[in-house]
């Protein structure tokens, strides 16, 4: 690998269940390309670790092109496994790459009822 080739994007995310205070593990993520098209191609579909986190949501020899991406984060069944009737099945938060040599990290937020994202670091 380039040193380059290590300096290409990457993109993470982290789910905390805020009604627990804990992780949310075993949380299904469906990482999209979408196109102006309205096309959607799957990335990659990855389930969250003991601490919540998929700290890389695509193989390292993949490179992201600047543009419109979305993850899905499978909410139901995480909540089922609980039987907590979840108000949201899926959540998706679509958002752009503008840089190819930064790093994306998508938190989540989440509760039954609703959630919170933001670009972290």
């Amino acid at each position: 690998m380039t040193s380059e080739e290590s300096l290409l994007s990457t993109v993470s995310t982290h789910i905390l269940d805020t009604t627990r205070g804990l992780p949310a593990t075993d949380v299904v993520v469906d990482f999209f390309m979408l196109r102006a098209d309205g096309i959607q191609t799957k990335i990659s579909s990855n389930m969250t670790d003991f601490n919540g986190r998929i700290g890389a949501l695509i193989a390292q020899n993949i490179k992201l092109d600047k543009g419109t991406y979305k993850l899905k984060f499978n909410t139901e069944s995480y909540f089922k496994t609980m039987e907590i009737q979840a108000f949201y099945p899926y959540i998706e938060v679509v958002f752009n790459i503008f840089n190819l040599y930064q790093h994306y990290h998508i938190p989540l937020l989440l509760s039954p009822y609703g959630f919170t994202t933001y670009r972290g670091s």
